[in-house]
């Protein structure tokens, strides 16, 4: 069971969105301390991959998982893997390793999943509504109550069971329910506008899915997801495949000549 590059690649991508509530929800936590978090954004990063693969050797019945077994199945240092875990608060016994049911409970209560953090969305167009759609960002401790669009007409609908509202009967639905984590996935010349409306309206932590890049108060939480970002990466590694392999070809090619 071991994960080679191209396969890393695809888990980044699987469990983006996964590892972007992570991070949310931790520094959501710590918002009214002094902004200083306890736990690394690369190692929050790293812990679901940890949990991903405890869970598959759980469910093969395995007792015990070594910190040298998760770093070799998914390509990353021992050492890493062990300063990692010890944000967490589990030990290992000696030559034995993590009791994998322990790890993965620890490790799932830790990240969040456990408990349900609500959300509002702002801005039900083809993306916001597929997120809406969505059901398995509950499983990742976040579940969107509700979405809000300037389109009077959108109003008084649902989205697979979620209520729309126009953006103005936003900041009354937030002085009821104390919501304080918001979606953003309107268009990318409203993307300012909208946040700052969210900001005034008591919302402390922005998950941006537009390609701009919102300025907010230090005391605001962004975390931007770029879908374009990981199309780049993507195009940029096929062409450099491509690149490689025409190299090669050439390369062979001469030497047939010599």
């Amino acid at each position: 069971m071991f994960f080679n590059d191209s396969c890393i690649l695809q888990f980044e991508i699987n469990d983006y969105f996964c590892r972007l509530i992570i991070i949310i929800l931790m520094k959501m936590s710590n918002i009214h301390a002094s902004i200083h978090f306890k736990v690394p954004e690369p190692t929050l990063r790293r812990l679901p991959w940890y949990l991903a693969y405890a869970q598959l050797v759980l469910k093969e019945g395995e007792m015990y998982l070594s910190s040298t077994q998760i770093a070799k199945n998914i390509a990353v240092d021992a050492s890493m893997v062990a300063k990692d875990l010890s944000y967490v608060n589990i030990s290992g016994r000696t030559r034995v390793g993590y009791d994998v049911k322990e790890l993965v409970a620890i490790l799932e209560s830790f990240l969040g999943f456990t408990n349900s953090h609500k959300a509002f969305l702002f801005g039900v167009g083809s993306l916001g509504g597929a997120l809406m759609h969505d059901n398995g960002l509950e499983q990742f401790g976040l579940e969107i109550v509700a979405g809000f669009d300037v389109k009077y007409e959108l109003g008084g609908t649902s989205i697979n069971r979620v209520p729309i509202h126009h953006i103005d009967r936003f900041e009354e639905l937030q002085r009821k329910t104390g919501i304080n984590i918001g979606v953003l996935t309107v268009p990318v010349d409203k993307a300012q506008m909208v946040s700052e409306i969210m900001i005034a309206g008591g919302i402390q932590a922005i998950w941006n899915f537009t390609p701009f890049r919102i300025r907010v108060p230090e005391n605001v939480i962004v975390q931007n997801t770029s879908i374009y970002a990981h199309l780049a990466v993507m195009f940029n590694r096929l062409n450099a495949i491509k690149e490689e392999e025409k190299i090669r070809v050439l390369n062979q090619k001469q030497l047939k000549t010599k």
